[in-house]
């Protein structure tokens, strides 16, 4: 009876001595097919990213303020090139900043000097269409249409690069003294243009103390008198009438 029991135990190590050249078989097997299966694909991502990586960081060149274009990523930057970077980025908002500051510059003057009515070149285009529109002005200059105005002689053969003479001052009151000079050709005379404006103390806009053109040989055109007017004004006015009082005249 003894020789013809099984243990469990036993049954179990002859069923494995049985089996293992099997199971070593598809071990072997699965091995094999293992080896040959390509890795899942985000291994190959990972292991792409990783490798290309670290041959552009073998290949490129140091960052440095002078050849930075940005391609390089942030992260990738070492302590050096982030501060090469923030100091390109620094020097290049410091550009554009000073490039908006000359505009605005650049704007302001144009406005001031050319734009605005109140500009020299304002009064000198409205001077020089008045000229041109004034009968005792065509008498002795000639036809308007050929009538040219141009600044003060200079080396250059160019009338329109002549500059025009102007002052602008302010005095002790506030008042504001623009005077304009310039000069105009015509057929038959040329002639020299001068014209003196105030503005007021918290006034808005000039006014004329005078605008003459002077032509050599010829008397004084004025244009624009306000000593003049003054004088006609007061004298329109008439003088003071007396007061009569009992039959007595009292001035």
């Amino acid at each position: 009876m003894m020789s013809n029991r099984v243990t469990t135990s036993g049954l179990c190590a002859a069923t494995t001595a049985r089996t293992s050249p099997i199971l070593q078989r598809l071990v072997l097997q699965h091995s094999k097919r293992s080896l040959l299966l390509p890795p899942p694909p985000s291994y190959q991502r990972r292991h792409a990213t990783t490798q290309n990586s670290g041959q552009e960081a073998a290949k490129r060149r140091a960052v440095t303020p002078f050849n930075d274009d940005g391609h390089v990523p942030w992260t990738n930057l070492s302590a050096a090139e982030k501060t090469a970077r923030a100091a390109q980025q620094t020097f290049n908002l410091g550009m554009v900043v000073v490039g908006l500051v000359l505009t605005g510059g650049v704007g302001y003057f144009l406005y001031t000097e050319v734009f605005s009515p109140d500009s020299k070149v304002a009064y000198f285009n409205r001077a020089v269409d008045r000229i041109k529109q004034d009968r005792r002005c065509l008498e002795l200059l000639g036809d308007s249409k050929k009538i040219t105005a141009f600044g003060e002689e200079t080396n250059n053969k160019w009338r329109r690069a002549r500059p025009i003479a102007s002052t602008n001052s302010k005095d002790a009151r506030g008042n504001e003294h623009l005077r304009i000079q310039f000069h105009v050709q015509g057929p038959k005379a040329a002639g020299a243009v001068h014209m003196y404006l105030i503005k007021r103390a918290g006034g808005s806009e000039f006014e004329y103390e005078y605008f003459f053109i002077d032509v050599e040989g010829q008397h004084r055109i004025y244009l624009e008198n306000a000593s003049a007017a003054a004088k006609a004004k007061a004298g329109a006015e008439g003088p003071n009438k007396p007061f009569r009082l009992l039959g007595v005249k009292w001035n």
